[in-house]
């Protein structure tokens, strides 16, 4: 698995995720047997969703009634997914549960039973009616204060929390992933439903956390458009058939392989996430650094700063033929240099390997940027 990690340097739950390519939950369908027969093509999957008390229990099997939905349904949630967990086991896809819950408690006793085994996924997507109504689903995402109660509730038994929801249905996106980050959650598991990239950028632009893009993601252009605005992986929930599957996890492999970072950012100037600003040359124009740097509280002495001292030591210092005497100012390889690549070649620096350092300067920036976890607005 150090391979996977040099690669994409993904770690989920204190295990290395093998490819960024994740399997998303549906219920009544997605259980360890539907992610084994996946498991060579996958590096996270979510198992569920999962009704975990009496009032979703209760939902689930009205929404089953109803015929149009399958759901899984139990007596007993707590013995129901130990069976499923242990299935998973034989596996080296690191294991997620989705689970819908109507109170903090009802999280809480699940994490006492099974420890950090397995990510907690707090189901805020579904949107069906019963589900709904017994306080789970979207309830969440119109209700964050009872959202951010679940995940604190999580965060207290010291696992690793997920956050399954889909913009455009909380009162402010920006805000609420804020707030889920200042309560302890580690991934946003975001729907995009038809709203594009610009939606994924301004979340990447508000929070640190790891980030799951999904919705219509089947084809590496479609990858790649994501993951250069912000996502850390991508999911896929019915078109997760092993041939698609295969497809991303090979083309996103051979990229990483030739490019060295394989979720670089567009750059700024090109409609790029803050983690571009690895990208961006000295503040000395107006250019779309500039209101970047407004909005993220750095000033142009700390942002000149903060790159020099990062770079201090590495490959990228040098660079004196370069626009402003260091590597460390210059672009993306994909922009045509003269002045980047000659340097390059002189110092035997490959692409690849200047891409690699990039992205250790973007991890200090972003590092910088999110530094102060914001206040508790939801409480």
């Amino acid at each position: 698995m150090m391979d996977a990690f040099e690669r994409f340097g993904l770690i989920v739950n204190d295990h290395v995720v093998r490819t960024p390519v994740a399997i998303a939950s549906m219920a009544g369908v997605v259980d360890a047997r539907y992610v084994l027969d996946r498991k060579a093509h996958a590096g996270v999957a979510f198992i569920g969703g999962y009704a975990i008390d009496r009032p979703t229990m209760d939902a689930a099997r009205e929404i089953a009634a109803g015929g149009e939905r399958r759901e899984f349904l139990y007596d007993d949630p707590v013995a129901a997914l130990r069976a499923e967990i242990d299935l998973l086991k034989k596996s080296d896809v690191v294991t997620g549960i989705n689970l819908r819950g109507s109170s903090p408690a009802s999280f809480a006793a699940l994490a006492d039973a099974f420890g950090d085994e397995v990510v907690y996924e707090i189901d805020a997507h579904c949107r069906q009616a019963p589900m709904v109504a017994a306080g789970a689903g979207e309830f969440y995402l119109k209700n964050p204060g009872a959202l951010v109660a679940v995940v604190k509730a999580l965060r207290e038994k010291e696992v690793t929390v997920s956050v399954k929801m889909r913009v455009g249905v909380a009162a402010d996106d920006r805000a609420l992933v804020r707030a889920l980050w200042g309560a302890g959650a580690d991934i946003l598991h975001i729907d995009l439903m038809d709203t594009g990239v610009a939606k994924l950028r301004q979340i990447r632009n508000s929070c640190p956390l790891l980030i799951i893009a999904n919705n219509s993601i089947t084809t590496f252009d479609r990858m790649r458009e994501m993951l250069s605005h912000g996502a850390d992986l991508v999911s896929l929930a019915r078109q997760s058939d092993e041939r698609t599957l295969a497809g991303l996890d090979a083309a996103i492999t051979r990229y990483a392989d030739e490019e060295g970072w394989y979720n670089s950012p567009k750059q700024l100037c090109r409609g790029g996430d803050v983690r571009a600003l690895t990208f961006c040359c000295m503040p000395v124009k107006e250019c779309p650094l500039i209101p970047s740097l407004s909005r993220t509280g750095l000033s142009k002495e700390e942002y000149v700063r903060l790159k020099l001292d990062a770079v201090k030591g590495t490959p990228l210092e040098c660079g004196p033929n370069t626009c402003f005497g260091s590597l460390a100012w210059c672009c993306k390889t994909s922009s045509p240099c003269m002045f980047r690549d000659m340097t390059l070649a002189q110092d035997k620096i490959s692409k690849k390997e200047y891409m690699r350092r990039k992205r250790e300067l973007s991890d200090t920036i972003m590092s910088r940027v999110f530094h102060d976890v914001p206040p508790d607005e939801c409480s």
